[in-house]
């Protein structure tokens, strides 16, 4: 589900700000085969992949290019990410960063803080950070609190999954993860550059592609070949490939 919210953020212009919530990415054994992994990965202080914020208080897999555990982590949410038609349709996905597994004890939160704009990725290179992914796989009522917050100036929206749900966001929001306060919440985290750097330009064709799927049968063929000219030469003109 593609949920829009329109609105001024600060004095800014007016734009639109998409999320994307999709409903049960993973499947259930994929569900239970990441808890067990976590059960038996190492953890470390979450503030290694940023050391300069003192509000993140949480714990993340450790990277290992020879870990089993760890791979295979990273090869069943991104093979998930890869068949789902919500998240290709809605992200565009040009590139992914490696999913990473983060936990979150009793106690533990992270405070309002930017996402960086661009990620180390292997063998070499840079990741434009375009849109996060939250994949929640701890089931919600086995932890209180730990809501995903998101900010649109003066506005909160809290996200809070099921066990196999995702959100997908724009990376260039302000948003923490309040304080779990009982319970553990384990979730995935997950980067993605776009072929369409510019979240409003990526709304206006999702938007066209929802009108085309949805009332493309009702149009006429000559309009229909009009409307799908226009849509594509946007394409060109706003993605980079």
């Amino acid at each position: 589900m593609v949920a829009k919210i329109s609105g001024t953020t600060g004095g800014a212009a007016k734009g639109e700000w998409m999320f994307c919530e999709i409903k049960s990415l993973l499947a259930a054994g994929e569900i239970e085969r990441l808890r067990a992994l976590a059960s038996t990965m190492e953890f470390v202080d979450g503030r290694v992949s940023n050391q300069t914020n003192p509000t993140k208080q949480n714990l993340q897999a450790v990277r290992s290019g020879t870990d089993q555990r760890y791979a295979e982590s990273v090869r069943i949410v991104t093979e998930a990410l890869g068949r789902s038609r919500e998240f290709r349709e809605f992200a565009f996905p040009k590139r992914l960063s490696e999913p990473l597994l983060s936990r979150y004890d009793t106690g533990m939160s992270y405070g309002a803080h930017p996402d960086s704009p661009y990620l180390p990725v292997a063998p070499s290179g840079l990741l434009r950070t375009d849109l996060s992914a939250t994949i929640f796989i701890s089931e919600s009522a086995s932890y209180q609190g730990g809501e995903l917050v998101v900010y649109l100036g003066t506005r909160k929206l809290a996200f809070k999954g099921s066990a196999g749900d995702a959100i997908v966001y724009p990376s260039t929001k302000l948003h923490e993860v309040s304080k779990v306060t009982q319970g553990t919440r384990l979730v995935s985290i997950v980067f993605i550059e776009s072929i369409i750097a510019d979240e409003y330009k990526r709304a206006q064709i999702h938007e066209l592609n929802e009108i085309a799927a949805l009332e493309g049968a009702n149009m006429s063929w000559e309009n229909r070949m009009r409307f799908e000219v226009a849509r594509n030469n946007l394409m060109r003109m706003w993605s980079e490939t």
